[in-house]
This record gives structure tokens, sequence and C-alpha cells, in this order.
């Protein structure tokens, strides 16, 4: 059996480190993230990383939301965008930090950083048996904010500086009557991350609950409760009507931006991962439906549109 790799997947809030062994993926040991300075958060992982390994480790992987300068294995940016539904973000001590080396020194094998929608696509190519079962393939990442990657040719594909595949700011809708409209920050309005990240549905749950007085969403707003994506996905599985249509406009949404996947790729699979994934088939249908509808005939005929079939374990594992 080939000697083990260690995949870390480094969020803001929790940090999950696990071996994997062959075709094996160890259980993942999960801390919350030091978020302090980059030398406790750097030790964190040192730490992590020693209680994982064997003597025969290989070399380590982390997967990073951020841009990362992949030969250097630099944190480029540190910073998400504020999320409309946080009304901020949670920072990691990382910027312009050699992660790289500085592993490196402390763990003495080789490190690699990357970007974490890059390595959960790189684990959605492979199948439970970690077999290459699609060479080109696109990778939506739809939670609080819409992440993406790429791998073609069986590779990840991180353009020329490391920030490929932020498919989350592409324009899906644009009001193109007259001149083009003043950029209004990020995420742009009529952007993927604008119409179909988390804090989207929160607003689709909002006038659910308006609109339809008996819904369980409703009921969640007369009791003072903040109506949220998470409570729409949950109504939608128990029943709800008014939040399965929200999770059905959710869906189509993501379909548009298949459609602009497959047009521009023309990928063996096309995978939606993150919180949409928890939607099930109520997300999937309507985004199958609606890319299909819009690509041009003869286009993804051949491409498979699925939800990520490593979940959760999908960072760690592509890590």
């Amino acid at each position: 059996m080939r000697a083990p790799v260690i995949g870390i997947d480094l969020r803001p809030t929790r940090v999950a480190v696990a071996a994997l062994r062959g075709a094996q993926l160890g259980e993942p040991l999960v801390q919350p993230t030091e978020r302090s300075d980059p030398a406790t958060l750097i030790n964190q992982l040192a730490a992590m990383v020693e209680r994982a390994r064997t003597d025969d480790l290989r070399g380590v992987g982390i997967g990073v939301p951020r841009i990362v300068e992949f030969e250097a294995g630099r944190v480029v940016s540190t910073s998400r965008l504020p999320s409309p539904a946080t009304n901020g973000a949670v920072d990691l001590p990382l910027a312009d930090v050699p992660l790289r080396h500085a592993l490196e020194g402390q763990l003495g094998v080789p490190v690699f950083v990357d970007n974490d929608a890059h390595v959960a696509a790189l684990a959605e190519a492979h199948d439970d048996e970690l077999e290459l079962v699609a060479r080109h393939l696109v990778m939506f990442s739809v939670g609080t904010h819409v992440g993406g990657g790429l791998v073609l040719g069986g590779r990840i594909y991180r353009g020329s500086t490391g920030a490929a595949a932020e498919l989350g700011h592409t324009i899906l809708g644009l009001d193109l009557a007259g001149a083009v409209p003043a950029p209004m920050g990020f995420p742009q309005p009529g952007s993927l991350e604008f119409v179909a990240a988390g804090h989207a549905l929160d607003r689709l749950a909002t006038l659910a609950g308006r609109v339809h007085p008996e819904s369980a969403l409703a009921r969640l707003r007369a009791e003072g409760k903040p109506v949220l994506s998470a409570h729409v996905i949950e109504a939608a599985l128990d029943g709800d009507e008014s939040a399965a249509r929200m999770v059905e406009i959710w869906g189509q949404r993501i379909g548009i931006a298949v459609a602009n996947a497959i047009h521009t790729f023309d990928p063996e699979e096309v995978v939606i991962g993150g919180d949409a994934a928890r939607a099930g088939v109520l997300l999937l249908e309507p985004a199958r439906r609606v890319a299909l509808e819009y690509v041009l005939p003869g286009l993804g005929a051949h491409t498979a549109i699925r939800l990520a079939r490593h979940g959760a374990h999908a960072g760690v594992l592509g890590a």
C-alpha cells in the first residue's frame, strides 16, 4: 500500500486534517482555527499533522478558501468579500505568509498549498476508489459564497496567477438596454454569487414567508426568528411547497451558470457542491433542466450534471 499523504482543509472557523493511504481516508481530526496571528496558526497546523502522521509520510496538501500563488505556496488574498448575510467576513492571518515554506521547515516533508475549491474539484474528478473518472470537470461550491474549481486534462487548472475559476463573479444577467451600468462593488448585481449564494436564498426565504402565510418559513418569521437558507432547505426537504419553490428558483439560477460552464469548457461533468448539495434533487433537477435548455444544440449531451459525491470530505480528500 502506498505511503500516506495528509490533507488539510483550512477554513476561517475550523481545520480538518486527515491521512490518506491508498484509497482509504482516515477519520478527520477537526479543531477550531487559531486566528490570533500567523505563527500560532502555522503551529496549530503542524501540531495537527504530527498527530495524524506516520514515519513514512510523503507529503502534505492544504486547501485554503483564498487565492493562492501555487508555486510559492503563498496566500495572496486572505479576506473574503463581505457577505450581505453576515455584514462582514472572518479572516485568516495569512496575508503574504509563505505557508508552504514555513510548514516544510517544521514538518520536513513536501507541502502544497492551493485554493479549496480547486482541491475539492480534484477530489470530485475521482471516484470512491480514487480512480480518475473525469478528465474535464467544472465544480461550483455554493454556500455563503460561490467558489469554483476546474480540472482540465486531468489536472487542476489555476490560470496564470492561481486565481482561475472565480466562477461566482461571472455575470448571469445584466440590464443592457442602455449603457453598461457602473460597477457597484462585489458581489456585483447580476453575478452568480449575488443571485445564488446563501444570502440570495435568504432573500427568497424572506419573500416566501411574506407571500405564503401558512408556510413553515412564515411561522419562523412570525416567531421573530431569522429565515435563512438552511431553514429553506430543511423545510423543502420536509415537504413545504413554498420552500421547495424557493429551492427550485435557486436551482434555476445555478442552471444558468452550469450552461455557461458547458459553453466555455465542454466538460464531462459539472458538479454542484457546498450547502446547495444538501437540497438534493430538489435543486439538481431544475439546475439540470435549465442548463440543458440554455446550451447550444449539440452541446451538453454528454455532460453529466450532478451533486458532489464526496460531501464534507471533498476538501480534505482533494488536499
